[in-house]
């Protein structure tokens, strides 16, 4: 069974797409909805304020885990999302 590596501090997303972060060049970033009623948007960027990739939904106290391109950003529709750098280890 696969576990989290912890290897960056948590933080909420960014909001916008100008301020949207790598989380240091992460391939995998843990992302939770911290808000206990409400679903949020997060969005996949090739960088700041470029060509959307993809977005999902993220439901209120969920956890997902997003493989991406080390260059990708992602921002949120609300800072409640936070995000952190992970990795696996066996």
């Amino acid at each position: 069974m696969a576990r989290t590596l912890l290897v960056g501090a948590e933080i909420a997303c960014p909001t916008t797409a100008g301020a949207a972060t790598s989380f240091t060049e992460a391939t995998v970033v843990r992302l939770v909805n911290t808000h206990a009623t409400s679903a949020f948007k997060v969005t996949l960027l090739e960088a700041q304020s470029g060509a959307g990739i993809g977005s999902m939904t993220l439901p209120a106290g969920n956890v997902e885990y997003l493989e991406k391109r080390s260059s990708q950003v992602i921002f949120a529709a609300n800072a409640a999302v936070l995000g952190a750098k992970v990795g696996y280890t066996a």
